[in-house]
């Protein structure tokens, strides 16, 4: 059978990349028949990985080294192509820079995403695009901003603190020494959150907990977000803390938006226009995607789900495959899933499972694709069920 089949995975957290993933499926693709063509499109979702889909996609990294989330210095980068940049804010000062991954509820920054888009701007980048997802600070974009030229003071004069403990003291904001850069910049918030900056439904109340924030310092936090908030809108003249995004990345989306002049787009739909899924999609067969779990949260706009929805705007039939998924078959119908086939259930110990993910995945994508072309077409077969499968 001859027809190209599109890999778009994201990654196996603990296990493999993106492109790692793609590339272990296309042994797969090649086994299973050698006269279908593999097109490699691994993908993420604004988050971890960002960075390295859109440089297999054709970008080209760019070094630097920026303030991590308390302030010790990182190695990170941007991407870069035809005068955009992708900035990856997890690769910069998120979750995963946490040294010895202890959080930092009150005093984490993202001081060091402003670092980045400052080079960016200093290299000649006019149009940027900020991912936001996995970030580690509740300060509402302050440290973004500081580090692109904004002053913030308390009533003495003084620097306010870093991170969220900082915002209940600001006094003055004075925007005149942003990065001249920008003045000629398009900003781009690349974030699937659209909640607001404060209330219960806001950066601290609904995303605080996941950053180590307590019940004491939502409150607390949430506090200070609306005091920096009710600064900004004084200062800019445009109150935005209720657009939708500006909770996004503990309020760096209220930052982005409120004082670059950010416009906001889905995450996961900005990364599959930058790795250009469905150009890549054209004359294919099928497609397969998959990350390491599937589960409720996939489907709140997670990558797979948004490879899925890209797909079926084609008529392509779309499979996934994942390290474990808890999944029901009704669920993944509605993902828009023909068919869920998952690592474990072909090796059920979890730890040689997560060790030995890459020959899995080979296993798994060459029987899926056997099965689902055997007849000539992609045809259904079963979803995997809490880590097995089940015929539908």
């Amino acid at each position: 059978m001859r027809g190209n089949i599109v890999l778009a995975p994201d990654k196996f957290k603990g296990s493999l990349t993106a492109e790692q993933a793609a590339w272990a499926m296309a042994q797969g693709v090649n086994r299973a028949d050698p006269e279908l063509t593999p097109i490699v499109c691994p993908v993420a979702d604004g988050g971890e990985g960002t960075l390295s889909a859109v440089v297999a996609a054709g970008f080209e990294p760019v070094d630097a080294e920026a303030c991590g989330p308390t302030g010790a210095p990182v190695r990170t980068g941007y991407a870069s192509k035809d005068g955009r940049a992708v900035i990856e804010m997890a690769d910069i000062c998120g979750l995963q820079r946490l040294p010895g991954e202890t959080l930092a509820p009150m005093t984490a920054t993202s001081y060091g995403l402003g670092q980045v888009i400052a080079q960016a701007l200093d290299d000649g980048c006019r149009d940027l695009v900020i991912t936001v997802g996995g970030s580690a600070s509740t300060d509402g974009g302050v440290g973004m901003l500081l580090a692109l030229g904004a002053e913030v003071q308390d009533r003495h004069g003084a620097p306010i603190a870093p991170g969220g403990q900082g915002l209940a003291d600001a006094a003055r904001l004075e925007l005149s020494r942003l990065h001249p850069g920008l003045s000629t910049a398009t900003v781009t918030l690349a974030a699937d959150v659209d909640s607001p900056l404060c209330g219960p439904l806001g950066a601290a109340a609904v995303y605080g907990p996941q950053k180590g924030v307590s019940a004491d310092q939502v409150g607390e936090l949430d506090c200070g977000l609306t005091h920096w908030a009710d600064l900004v809108a004084r200062v800019t003249g445009e109150d935005r803390r209720n657009a939708p995004g500006a909770g996004a990345a503990g309020g760096v989306g209220f930052g982005a938006l409120a004082v670059l002049g950010a416009q906001m787009k889905p995450g996961i739909d900005m990364i599959l226009e930058l790795v250009e899924l469905d150009r890549k999609m054209l004359d294919a067969i099928m497609v397969i995607t998959g990350e390491g779990s599937l589960d409720q949260q996939s489907l709140r706009g997670k990558a797979p789900v948004g490879v899925s929805r890209h797909a079926r705007a084609h008529g392509i039939p779309t499979f996934a495959v994942a390290g474990i998924s808890s999944l029901t078959g009704a669920q993944a119908r509605t993902a828009g899933f023909r068919a869920v086939r998952t690592l474990h259930e072909v090796e059920p110990d979890l730890t040689r499972c997560t060790a030995n993910a890459a020959e899995l995945l080979i296993r798994v994508t060459e029987q899926l694709v056997r099965d689902s072309t055997q007849s000539g077409q992609p045809q259904p077969h079963s979803f995997a069920e809490r880590g097995r499968s089940v015929d539908i």
